[in-house]
């Protein structure tokens, strides 16, 4: 479902567990830049009325999902960090149609919230799966399920309103991207890393 081309090494959640604050707090910042993002779209698109209501309970969704992770790490009596860089994002970002119009820019920035959102559910797939830690084996499953319905919110909205833009050779051009730049990453303790 996701069309990812390159699926995460399965090693990568033992570097995981090994820092399970880390990881938890990448997580939590993962969940307030995705929540700031939807806002930002809405912001640059807001003459869409049915985008705007979608992704403001998205947006609303992705700060309960920074909670619940806060609540995990002061349940275990950990830190919330200091917000760190996302190497990957801003990475990914770099793909992004800079120069198009309107339109082309709103299909780029929904399909590159897509992209976040389809690695970031299998990445919750794969620790649900292979996490020691029961508690967040179950926490990550339940979020797995969350971060697919966000994929196919934004993909759904780049095609209804991608009409002049071939979304699907964009989406195509966009995982072949993300399929090199992910060959670097899975060696951190973060949640595209």
């Amino acid at each position: 479902m996701l069309h990812l081309k390159l699926a995460t090494d399965p090693r990568w959640v033992g570097i995981v567990e090994k820092n399970i604050e880390e990881i938890l707090t990448d997580h939590a910042w993962c969940e307030q830049k995705a929540a700031t993002n939807a806002i930002t779209i809405i912001t640059l698109n807001s003459e869409y009325p049915d985008l705007v209501t979608d992704l403001l309970l998205l947006a609303q969704e992705e700060l309960v999902h920074f909670q619940m992770v806060h609540d995990i790490i002061k349940k275990r009596g950990y830190t919330l960090g200091r917000e760190r860089k996302d190497s990957y994002v801003n990475e990914l970002y770099k793909f992004m149609n800079k120069g198009g119009n309107r339109l082309q820019s709103m299909v780029d920035r929904l399909l590159f919230s897509a992209m976040i959102e389809a690695r970031s559910c299998e990445r919750f797939k794969l620790l649900s799966e292979e996490i020691k830690d029961p508690e967040l084996s179950k926490f990550y499953y339940d979020l797995m399920v969350s971060e697919a319905g966000h994929y196919t919110t934004f993909i759904g909205f780049a095609r209804k309103y991608g009409q002049d833009v071939d979304v699907d050779k964009r989406w195509q051009e966009l995982v072949e991207f993300e399929a090199e730049l992910i060959k670097n990453y899975g060696k951190d303790e973060t949640i595209h890393g």
